[in-house]
Formats: C-alpha cells, sequence, structure tokens
C-alpha cells in the first residue's frame, strides 16, 4: 500500500498564525526615532550614502526626522527610491548603509538603525501625505514596461513623473513583483506591498494590466510597434532543479512557490510537513524555512552544501533562522531523495569539507538522511529567455546584456533588474528601473514625436 507524506494545512490556529506572520520588526515610534536620529553624525562625506545602490542622501532625512520635518524627510528618500517603504523592511541594510555607518568605527559599534528611519519617514508620508510629486505636462509618448516589481514600479513612476503614458504589463494578478510574491510574509506584513503600490500609482499616467504573459499574450515585436520605447524588467521567473532522483516525488516543491502560497493565500490553507527539509544557502532558503515553521512544521533543517562564509544569506539572516528554531547544517550535498512505500521520506545527503580554496570535497560513501515530509528547492533562480530568444536580444551568462544607459541590443527596447547583470537585491532594481526610466526620458525628448524607436 502506498503511503503519502504527512503534509497538511490548518496545523495551527487563527490567533497563532496571525502572530507568526505578524511585523517582524515592530516600527519605530515617534520618540524612538527622534532619539535614534540624534545618534546621527550627519557627516559630510557620508559612507552610508555612498553604500546605498539608490543613493538616498542619508544624513540629510535623518536630519529631517531630528528636526521633525517628516514631509522633507520622506521626500528625500522618496526622490531617490519610490520605494523607499518596502527597501527598508526588505533590504539587507545590514551589509549597505548600516555596515558603513561611522559608528562601526567607534567603541560601542552600533550603527544608526537607517532602515528603521527610512521606514518611520516613508510610513509617515504614506499616512500623512500621499504622492509628494507632481507630473509633468503629458508628451504624447507611450512606453510599456514588462513586469510589475520593483524595477519596472520604479522605471514606470519615473517615466510618469516625465509625462510619460506607462503601460505595466505583468503576468500576475497583481503588481509588486517580489514584494508581493516573494518576500517572507512577517517582512512586509499585512497588504504592505499593495498599499505602496497604490501610493506609486497616485502619480497617475500609468495603467496596469496583469494575466499579461510575454511570449504568451504579447511579443517584443508587438510592443515595438505599438509604443514609443519599452522596458523589461520581468525578473527571474525560472527555478534551478537539484537534478537528483526523487526530485520529482510528491512533496517536493521550490520554495518560490511555497513563498508565494504564503503570501498569497489564506494561511490557514497553506500545506505544510510536519519534518520540512529546505536545501539552499540564501536568504530564499531562510525565508521558507523560518515561514514552514511558523506555519507549524514540528521538524525544519535547512541544508547547505558550503560553510557558513559561503552562504548568501546574511549572518543577521542566518541568525533568524537559528532563533525560530531552524536546524542549519552545513557542508551537505544532496545524492537523492529518498522514497519509501512510493512517498517521500526523507533527503540522503554527502558530508563534505572545506578544500584550501574555500570549496567542498564531499564522499560518496559517507552518507546520511535527513527526514522528511516535505522538501522545498532554494538553489537559485534563473532568468526565461525563450520569451526573448527570437528577438535580437543579446543574453550571455543567463541575463540580459545592456549597456550604461540599460539599453539592450533590440532598438528601443530597455532592460534592468534581476534580468540583467548585477545585484540580487530590491533597491538594486529599483535603481535599475529608474536610471533606465531616465536614459529612456533623455532619449525620447530627442526623437520626433512620430514615433521614432527611443
Amino acid at each position: 500500500m502506498t503511503r503519502t507524506p504527512d503534509i497538511a494545512s490548518g496545523r495551527l490556529n487563527d490567533t497563532a498564525l496571525a502572530v507568526n506572520f505578524s511585523d517582524a520588526h515592530p516600527p519605530l515610534t515617534k520618540e524612538q526615532a527622534v532619539v535614534e536620529a540624534d545618534r546621527c553624525f550627519f557627516c559630510y562625506d557620508a559612507p552610508c550614502t555612498e553604500a546605498c545602490p539608490t543613493g538616498i542622501d542619508i544624513p540629510k532625512f535623518i536630519r529631517g526626522i531630528a528636526t521633525g520635518n517628516m514631509r522633507g524627510s520622506a521626500r528625500t528618500i522618496l526622490e531617490s527610491n519610490i520605494l523607499g517603504g518596502s527597501c527598508a523592511r526588505v533590504c539587507p541594510t545590514e551589509i549597505l548603509c548600516e555596515e558603513k555607518c561611522v559608528h562601526n568605527t567607534r567603541e560601542e559599534g552600533h550603527p544608526i538603525r537607517i532602515g528603521a528611519l527610512q521606514r518611520h519617514a516613508t510610513d509617515w508620508q504614506m499616512d500623512h501625505g500621499g504622492q509628494p510629486f507632481t507630473r509633468a505636462p503629458e508628451t504624447g509618448r507611450r512606453i510599456a514596461v514588462v513586469g510589475a516589481g520593483p524595477a519596472g514600479l520604479a522605471c514606470a513612476h519615473r517615466l510618469a513623473m516625465h509625462g510619460h503614458d506607462v503601460v505595466l504589463l505583468d503576468a500576475h494578478d497583481h503588481a509588486g513583483g517580489l514584494n508581493e510574491y516573494g518576500v517572507a510574509a512577517y517582512k512586509l506584513a499585512g497588504d504592505f506591498a499593495q498599499q505602496e503600490v497604490a501610493f506609486l500609482m497616485e502619480i497617475g499616467g500609468i495603467t496596469f494590466k496583469g494575466g499579461q504573459k510575454l511570449g504568451r499574450d504579447f511579443s517584443l515585436s508587438d510592443l515595438r510597434r505599438d509604443y514609443d520605447a519599452v522596458f523589461l524588467g520581468m525578473g527571474l521567473a525560472g527555478v534551478r532543479a537539484l537534478g537528483i532522483e526523487g526530485e520529482t516525488l510528491e512533496g517536493v516543491q521550490d520554495a518560490v512557490t511555497f513563498i508565494e502560497n504564503v503570501r498569497s493565500r489564506d494561511k490557514k490553507t497553506v500545506p505544510v510537513g510536519r519534518r520540512v527539509v529546505v536545501i539552499g544557502g540564501g536568504n530564499t532558503a531562510v525565508d521558507a524555512a523560518v515561514q514552514a515553521r511558523r506555519l507549524g512544521a514540528e521538524e525544519v533543517t535547512l541544508v547547505y552544501r558550503r560553510g557558513h562564509e559561503q552562504m548568501s544569506a546574511t549572518p543577521v539572516e542566518r541568525e533568524w533562522a537559528q532563533t525560530n528554531d531552524v536546524t542549519v547544517r552545513l557542508w551537505s550535498s544532496p545524492v537523492r531523495i529518498v522514497e519509501e512505500d512510493g512517498a517521500l521520506a526523507g533527503v540522503e545527503f554527502s558530508r563534505g569539507a572545506a578544500t584550501g580554496d574555500g570549496r567542498a570535497t564531499y564522499d560518496a560513501q559517507d552518507t546520511f538522511i535527513v527526514p522528511a515530509d516535505m522538501v522545498l528547492k532554494a538553489v537559485g533562480q534563473l532568468f526565461v529567455a525563450d520569451p526573448v530568444s527570437g528577438d535580437s536580444i543579446l543574453v550571455e551568462g543567463g541575463r540580459i546584456v545592456v549597456d550604461g544607459s540599460y539599453r539592450t541590443t533590440m532598438e528601443g527596447v530597455y532592460a534592468g533588474g534581476d534580468c540583467t547583470v548585477g545585484e540580487d537585491l530590491t533597491v538594486a532594481a529599483v535603481r535599475d528601473g529608474r536610471d533606465a526610466a531616465e536614459a529612456m526620458h533623455l532619449a525620447l525628448c530627442a526623437a520626433p514625436v512620430s514615433g521614432v524607436p527611443a
């Protein structure tokens, strides 16, 4: 008789789920924000600003909080990063702006809580002031933006500010990209992602069309025919396979899909195993592992093939996993997914050891099995090039190639964010979308209104 893995929904009641998926880092009070802002030295050549991919003038916005100028503080952030609210919540500030804070060079070693202060200011703006920017006179130009994630949203907003009409196309039903579908629910708690999208769209001139997928519902040729320019910000839609025996068993799924289910469904309806194994070493692996635990999994084990130093998950994320009762096992490479009586039973790993260059060697004869009812694969995402493979878009190393102005090799088509080479960070995607929009605007201004490609 074939057995089934122990995977079920509703392991916890509504009260427990509400607590587990509430805001992981509650906002600062007004008093706390002022006290924290007063710690800033307001450096003239601020290393924190240099470390911010979007170049926010951090001392300026913190001074605004310290002096009670909340509107000015928020504007300083949003004119550089229109998605400053979500970036304050999800970006690894500990390895960006906060790592460069001069307080780290002092004896106490406690950097300014820049991310928390940024959230304080942007939340104030969304609660009190609405959209702080006004749209320029309409130019008569129409631009298609493919992908409504951070890169696409930032691009659309900046183009709309310049007076262009933007159509935002996305395969999902809602805009937001990873902010809506791809990060842990406790990082962007409640419906903040949609609140931020609505806030951004207040600029006007942006039309969102969901359920529209490049290569299925339209082609690049269609867009070049109908629009003055095109921006591609599709992100990474593919997921790497493990390539091992048992990968197709029931109960084995990719972590990205699992996270999307947690974010988009009633959490009481999301099935989770009693014993969960997560394979991977990045922030996605941590998000999946912690959320599995918070859904009611009794045992969650995160297994990575190398050591702590090689994990792409930040030290803060690694600590977060362990404080949420996730067991982390290192130097272990998956060999096969174990099947018993026709069902998933666990994962077999071979033990590894570090070599002198930081790589690992594995002993095929020295293996162990971690029991599991569910396996979540978090071994990386891929750009799916099929939708652009029939066009003159150069793809190298699995990413779209762009020049310094974010132009692709196809005339009039620009790209940015995770689908291009660069940092896989929300804040970097915002920068790409913003700067690509500026490049597109300059090109459109130089071209006649007859619709010559930019």
